[in-house]
Formats: structure tokens, C-alpha cells, sequence
């Protein structure tokens, strides 16, 4: 088997790689053991460039930046720099439910590896970031219904009893603010992980931006204001924190991890890399595997662009309209020559102008993919609440299946359409 293109170059370059593993399913059940052979015992010198000392530096700047500014940036480090090791950062982790180990190697670990039964692929591990919304602006509850809610019908719905209720929701963000009185009943799980992807016991939920806040008020939120801002106001939210800041892979796939753990169904996520990378494709579909669907933003940098994981065929993978189902000139799009899925987006949401809650209470205006993906986890926990039995295969199918078409548009910028949760609803039932 041969290792993925960036690892050799950065072997070439560095004479070590920071490598994402996939094991093959028999092994990863097992945990990958014998794999982590291959692996170097300590992270480069070379790839910190210093002692312990510059990664508790590091990491102390990294967390005292991301809370003075509410997670709106982080230090840039030099190109090709990353803390050395230190007892936090350990220099090889397995993640037994993903299927995936990741940690540094050489060039004999990496030949190791690539000769290794039990492993499936071997690829360049790359930086995940979130996907920031094109624009933000205050707002105010002045009517019962947000205008997405409305636009999808989802009232309906809950006049038929469902609300999401019994439903796990999986949410990888910036974290949600556990005291906003739309969402404080609704959270039964947070995990913080610190800047090298280790879970923070006890940490209570909170929000480092707000972003998260947001995105979970739609997936599940109660009402702010008068106004009701949830999809699924009865799902069960279980909520990591996981960006911004520190090595952002690393805690997205302890995230990952975690939510697996709590056995959510629907996993939504507004974060990726931009292009198509495929390292993170076993992930991907070992959510599926899980039993997970996953709903990823597609990114907001418009025609022509898209962002890994969300463009996977493997994922749902959500762009956005306006109040007028145009979808925004913001809102990824492309057309791979692959038979299955080509174009992405698979689906349309409401995103432009969606207000949500914002932490410290009230709500907030943001426009982006990210807020049109949470509408689409919502529907998804619906779905589910009517048939608890239903394969991922199967809510996606319907999702997908039933979609308004948008007239005098392309379907390259919207795949199936606008989603129709209602007619959802009755292809899954």
C-alpha cells in the first residue's frame, strides 16, 4: 500500500510526517495496537524548534488569545512549526470508534506502515478550521417563528409530536452557552478539549466565540424572547468544543470520539479544510458505520469552491438561501468527476440572515453554511423521533429525495434542492 503523496513530501522535506492512519475494521474494533510501533516515541524536535518549554508557552498564549478575544483568533504559528512534545501533547493517539490512529513518523515508520496488514491508508494529517460566517449583525425577537423555521414548515411537524424528543444530536464547534434559557435544558453532554485534544472532565458548557451558541440554537433551541429559534426544541444536544485554537485536529477528532460515545445519531459540524483533501474520508464514513449522519457545512467561499469533509459523498453536505430560496452568491459549489454525487452541495437550507442565540442571552443575526447546517441536523432529529429505526441511509435518502428543485437556478449551485422536511417525512414514513 502505497502512503499518500504529502506524506512523502513532507518526509522529503522534514524527514518526519504528521500522519493520519486508517485501520482496517477488524483492527480498528480491536484498537490499532501493533500499529503505534510504527510510530515515533516523542514528536520531532524539529517540528517545535525548541524545548518543553516553548510548548507550555505556546499553549499558554494559545488559551489566554482565544478567551481574551471569544475564540476569534489564535497566535499564527511559523509555517512548518508545532510545539514539541509535552505531557499534554501526546505524540501518538487511537481513536478505536473512528477507525483511525494519528502521530508522527519517519521514513522506516512510514514504509512500516504501508506494509502493515492492518492498516487501510496512510495520509498527511491537515488542519481543520471553521467555517466563519459571511456576515453577523445584532438582532431582536420580534416575531414567533425565525424566518427559517417558517420557511420550512416545521411547525407542522411539531403539531404531529415531533420535536426531536429522544434524539441525540452531536454538535463540534466553539462550544454553546450552557446558561442561554433557549438552550440550557436541552444540553445532556459537553466535553471541552484543550489545545492538544485531550478531553477537560467537568468542564461546564461554555463558549469561547459564538458561533457554537448560535449553530446549537437552531439544531435544538427553545424560545429566546418569544421567538423560537429550534428545529428539534426537544433533542438532546451533545455539545464539544473543539475549535478555535491549539491543534485543531487532533481535538476535532477526540470531538468525534466522544459524541460516538453518547451515542448521538445525527453529527453537525461547520468546520473543514478548503478543497478536497481525502484524509479525512474514513472518518467520514465510519460515522456512517456508527450508525451517525453526518451534516456538514459546505463552506462560504462561493462557486467553485467547497470544503472537506462536507464535499464527501459520504456526507450531507449543506449550502445556503436567502428568504427568496436564491441560494447565496457566498455558498460553496463544485462538480467532481466522480458517478456518485457529483455536485456539491447535496442540499439547500435557510442561511442568509438566520437569527439564533448568542451567548449571554438573546439572539443574533448570522449569515453562512454553518447556520444552514443546523437546520438540516434538526430536520434529521425529527425524522428520526418518527422512525428510531431508520438506517443513516434512509434519512438521507428522504432528505435528499424530496427537495425543491429552485427554479432559474443551477443545480450545480443547490444538488437536490431546498429541503422539504415535511415531504421528508412522508418518503421515510
Amino acid at each position: 500500500m502505497a502512503v499518500d503523496s504529502g506524506v512523502e513530501r513532507s518526509l522529503d522535506n522534514f524527514g518526519f510526517a504528521e500522519v493520519l492512519v486508517v485501520l482496517k475494521k477488524d483492527t480498528a474494533a480491536a484498537g490499532s495496537g501493533e500499529v503505534r510501533k510504527h510510530f515515533l516515541d516523542d514528536v520531532p524536535a524539529a517540528a517545535g524548534g525548541g524545548p518543553l518549554a516553548e510548548a507550555t508557552a505556546f499553549a499558554a498564549a494559545d488559551m489566554r488569545l482565544q478567551r481574551s478575544t471569544g475564540g476569534a483568533a489564535t497566535p499564527r504559528r511559523r509555517a512548518g512549526r508545532r510545539p514539541p512534545a509535552s505531557p499534554e501533547k501526546p505524540p501518538a493517539r487511537e481513536f478505536p470508534r473512528l477507525g483511525v490512529a494519528i502521530g508522527y513518523v519517519d521514513r522506516g515508520g512510514a514504509a512500516g506502515l504501508a506494509a502493515d496488514e492492518a492498516v487501510a491508508g496512510v495520509y498527511q494529517a491537515e488542519q481543520l478550521s471553521l467555517i466563519r460566517p459571511v456576515r453577523e449583525a445584532p438582532a431582536k425577537a420580534t416575531t414567533r417563528l425565525t424566518w427559517g423555521l417558517r420557511r420550512l414548515g416545521i411547525p407542522s411537524l411539531w403539531k404531529q409530536g415531533l420535536t426531536g424528543k429522544g434524539v441525540r444530536v452531536g454538535h463540534l464547534d466553539t462550544g454553546v452557552e450552557g446558561q442561554h434559557p433557549a438552550l440550557k435544558d436541552r444540553i445532556a453532554a459537553f466535553m471541552e478539549m484543550d489545545l492538544f485534544g485531550n478531553r477537560v472532565p467537568g468542564s461546564s458548557p461554555h463558549d469561547t466565540g459564538t458561533h457554537g451558541t448560535h449553530t446549537a440554537g437552531t439544531i435544538c433551541g427553545g424560545r429566546s424572547g418569544g421567538l423560537a429559534i429550534g428545529v428539534a426544541p426537544e433533542a438532546e444536544l451533545c455539545s464539544g468544543l473543539v475549535i478555535e485554537g491549539g491543534d485543531v485536529l487532533m481535538r476535532v477528532l477526540t470531538g468525534m470520539e466522544w459524541t460516538l460515545e453518547q451515542g448521538v445519531r445525527v453529527l453537525s459540524m461547520s468546520l473543514g479544510i478548503r478543497g478536497f483533501t481525502p484524509f479525512f474520508l474514513a472518518v467520514t464514513q465510519n460515522l456512517r458505520t456508527e450508525g451517525v449522519l453526518p451534516v456538514f457545512a459546505i463552506g462560504n467561499e462561493g462557486p467553485g469552491t467547497s470544503r472537506s469533509p462536507g464535499n464527501y459523498a459520504e456526507a450531507l453536505s449543506v449550502g445556503m438561501t436567502d428568504r427568496d430560496d436564491v441560494v447565496d452568491l457566498g455558498s460553496g459549489s463544485i462538480t467532481f468527476n466522480r458517478p456518485l454525487e457529483p455536485n456539491q452541495p447535496n442540499v439547500v437550507a435557510p442561511g442568509v440572515e438566520v437569527i439564533s442565540a448568542k451567548p449571554g442571552g438573546g439572539v443574533m443575526s448570522k449569515t453562512g453554511t454553518s447556520m444552514a447546517t443546523p437546520h438540516v441536523a434538526g430536520v434529521a432529529a425529527l425524522l428520526l423521533q418518527a422512525k428510531p429505526d431508520a438506517t443513516v441511509a434512509e434519512v438521507e435518502h428522504a432528505i435528499q429525495s424530496t427537495c425543491t428543485v429552485l427554479a432559474d437556478q443551477s443545480p450545480l449551485r443547490f444538488g437536490f434542492g431546498l429541503i422539504n422536511p415535511r415531504a421528508a417525512l412522508e418518503a421515510l414514513t
